[in-house]
């Protein structure tokens, strides 16, 4: 299952767990709030799940390849991990499914406060156009990903500053309805 929390302010290693303390856990309906969703699906056989399936047919995703995040498996990796660092939004979904290993998306709450999202083999997230997010492996330095898309993958990143999107706009829209 997802673990979810609040991040410190320390700027050490970003492949560290960063809670503050006490630890303030962040829930998934927190996370759908915020228009994150999370599912469990079977990765040792996502070749052939029903499940992946589905949820490929129900959303759409027509697109989806498999990378490999590690020193060894992918070319110019430091540069790699300090762009998918960065804060950044995209105009479409952001879908993956963890394979293998292990990460951490960081996404923006309404208050624009960090939230650490935990990921690791079988969990599938979705980010929602127009939100600020981050993502870095953690200690393990390894993970495994599918990546999915609905049509032609789009691997545009707008980094922060970019609240002029239309996508942006209607992310801020969803989450001011969200409020009320």
């Amino acid at each position: 299952m997802v673990e979810a929390w609040y991040m410190d302010e320390s700027q050490e290693d970003q492949r560290a767990p960063h809670r503050q303390r006490p630890n303030r856990a962040v829930s998934l309906e927190q996370l759908r709030s915020l228009g994150v969703v999370y599912r469990r699906l079977d990765a040792d056989n996502y070749e052939t799940d029903p499940c992946l399936k589905e949820i490929r047919r129900a959303e759409n995703y027509s697109w989806m390849d498999i990378v490999t995040i590690h020193k060894d498996k992918l070319p110019n990796y430091e540069e790699k991990i300090k762009t998918f660092y960065e804060e950044h939004l995209h105009l479409d979904d952001e879908i993956r499914y963890i394979l293998e290993g292990s990460g951490y998306f960081d996404v923006r709450d309404k208050d624009d406060k960090w939230i650490r999202i935990s990921m690791e083999k079988g969990d599938m997230i979705t980010l929602p156009a127009g939100i600020y997010h981050r993502f870095t492996l953690d200690e393990n330095n390894y993970v495994k990903a599918m990546r999915l898309f609905v049509g032609e993958p789009v691997w545009t990143a707008y980094n922060r500053p970019a609240d002029d999107f239309p996508a942006r706009k209607q992310y801020m829209k969803f989450l001011s309805d969200e409020a009320h």
